[in-house]
């Protein structure tokens, strides 16, 4: 029976069938490839000109773009896979049918996915974050690298990239609006005279303003901030442009403790006394 199931199978139609279907597999995918490189072409250089015609931020423009990219890779997909099912005989219109009812099953099931679109839409279309904004949502800070219906990328300073979905984002702090606060404490010896120290670090501060373009106020000596176990606190603030702060800072401390030592004036640290007691001279005859 076996023989005779095998010798009544045509051979040379079934492997005719399955050349075919691999060929048409074949040429939907890279049609597929294709229209997907054409369309984010397209749709990066409509975003390019409408940022410049419409004066949209870089930021918002990437934010923009980079939505509209993942929706069209999902409609994408979805074509490509109805038409690879309907060479399997399998109708678009059970297929779509199919979708709804199993849609509305998932509906009931995934609410965590409903809310994470639901959240990201409003994320969206309140602005409150932007592709390249430095974030901070619970206990993530970074850079926003990608902003989705579903997640947010947040690369973080050590390179780690947060894959947080939007429902998890109940509060969110934006460091990228508006100008930020450089901040540097620094310390004197009580016996340093403070009048004479501020006018030191001041000088240093206007130099600084005159050579760093990134600085939009100050920097200025506010004066005494706290009085420390061994050291008299001086406090300097100025306002940088956004997320030029801590280089500000960094150049505000080398050029205010070189400007220190030039003029003589001590930055105390530390220090540990040491009492050695003698030995009495009962100790010392036993």
């Amino acid at each position: 029976m076996e023989n005779l199931n095998l010798s009544q199978i045509n051979w040379e139609a079934l492997l005719i069938d399955a050349g075919l279907i691999l060929l048409k597999l074949a040429a939907i995918y890279f049609a597929f490839l294709i229209v997907k490189s054409a369309g984010n072409k397209i749709i990066h250089k409509s975003f390019e000109g409408i940022g410049r015609k419409e004066r949209i931020s870089p930021g918002r423009s990437k934010t923009l773009q980079s939505l509209a990219k993942n929706i069209f890779s999902y409609v994408l997909i979805f074509i490509f896979a109805v038409t690879i099912l309907q060479i399997f005989g399998i109708k678009a219109t059970a297929i779509l049918a199919g979708a709804g009812v199993v849609g509305l099953a998932v509906g009931f099931g995934a609410q965590g996915l409903v809310s994470d679109v639901v959240t990201g839409f409003f994320i969206l279309l309140e602005r409150q974050i932007d592709v390249g904004d430095y974030v901070t949502t619970g206990s993530y800070s970074g850079i926003v690298e990608q902003i989705g219906l579903k997640t947010t990328q947040i690369r973080g300073f050590d390179g780690t990239l947060h894959y947080i979905p939007n429902r998890e984002i109940t509060s969110l702090s934006n460091h990228s609006r508006g100008n930020m606060r450089a901040l540097v404490d620094i310390g004197i010896s009580y016996d340093d005279n403070i009048d004479e120290a501020i006018t030191v670090l001041q000088e240093a501060c206007d130099k600084i303003a005159e050579e760093n373009q990134a600085i939009v106020e100050g920097p200025n000596v506010i004066g005494v901030q706290t009085l420390g176990s061994s050291d008299v606190v001086l406090r300097i603030i100025a306002k940088t442009e956004n997320m030029e702060q801590w280089a500000v800072e960094r150049q505000l401390r080398k050029a205010l403790k070189e400007s220190l030592e030039a003029n003589g004036i001590e930055i105390p640290f530390p220090h540990q006394v040491l009492i050695q007691k003698q030995a009495g001279p009962e100790s010392a005859a036993g």
